[in-house]
Order: C-alpha cells, then structure tokens, then sequence
C-alpha cells in the first residue's frame, strides 16, 4: 500500500477545472482520488454541492474571465487546465489566457461546436468535442448493428 500512495504522491499535478458541472464535478473528484491537487472555479457556489464528501481540492466560487480569480487558483504553478463549462467561448478564453499569459504547459477544453474544433487546434488547445464524441459512437453502432443483423440473415 506504502508503494501506492507513494506513486501517487510522485505523480500528483496541479489541475484548475474551469466549470463544477456534471462533467466538471466528475473529473474533479475523479481526479482528486487519484491524489492529485485540484482546484475547481464555477460562478455558482451551489455547483460545489456535485463535489464528493471525499473531494480533497479547493473550491474558488468566480468568474474565471477575469485574471484576479485565476490568480487566487494560483495558475501560474498549473501543470494542466480543464475548461468544461458550457459555453465554448468562456472555454476558449480561459484556455487561451491559461496558456498565453500563465504558462500553463497543458491546456484541454470542451467544445460543443464541431466547426470550432480546428481553432482551438491552430491555437494549442487540446478539445474533446462530445458533438463529435457521440456522433462517432452512434455511427459506429450504425455500422456495428448492421454488420450483425446482416451476418445474422446470411
């Protein structure tokens, strides 16, 4: 057990999540049990109810437009920003100053719009777009359930 926490404990990062959403609150509190460090940013202190009783991190109630709420989640010393809010351009924004002006060496946001994907790619930011996520998943099983049914009549 003493090797496992000590792997952890090696391994930890620094993560700014911007946004406590379902999809937020998840990958922090994911991200906390894997003992990594973790700040979570949302304008709406009640967002902080999804965090599990076993969430480790630190909650910054604020809008992470604005420099002085990304100074406080002390972003300068990030080795990796998640922007997960629902709107993209909040997301790009706080990707694009994480990376420009904090030095933030891994920057990954949520994209909604498939057309925006290329952008944040010319701009250095990591996406997962879950337009793009579910639309291939519901293709592949297209092509997946008509392989079988036609196997099957054969």
């Amino acid at each position: 057990m003493k090797a496992i926490q000590e792997t952890k404990v090696k391994n930890s990062r620094y993560i700014v999540i911007v946004g406590c959403g379902r999809l937020g609150s998840h990958l922090a509190n994911q991200l906390s049990r894997d003992g990594n460090s973790v700040v979570v940013i949302d304008r709406d202190e009640a967002t902080f109810n999804d965090l599990s009783s076993d969430f480790s991190g630190f909650r910054i109630e604020g809008d992470a437009t604005q420099r002085a709420v990304l100074q406080e989640a002390k972003l300068k010393k990030a080795d990796i920003l998640i922007a997960t809010t629902h709107e993209d351009n909040v997301n790009l924004m706080v990707a694009q100053v994480a990376l420009k002006i904090f030095g933030v060496p891994h920057v990954l946001a949520r994209v909604f719009d498939p057309k925006r994907e290329e952008v944040y790619a010319q701009l250095g930011v990591d996406t997962i777009c879950p337009t793009s996520v579910a639309a291939d998943m519901f293709l592949q099983a297209v092509v997946t359930g008509c392989a079988e049914r036609e196997g099957a009549q054969s």
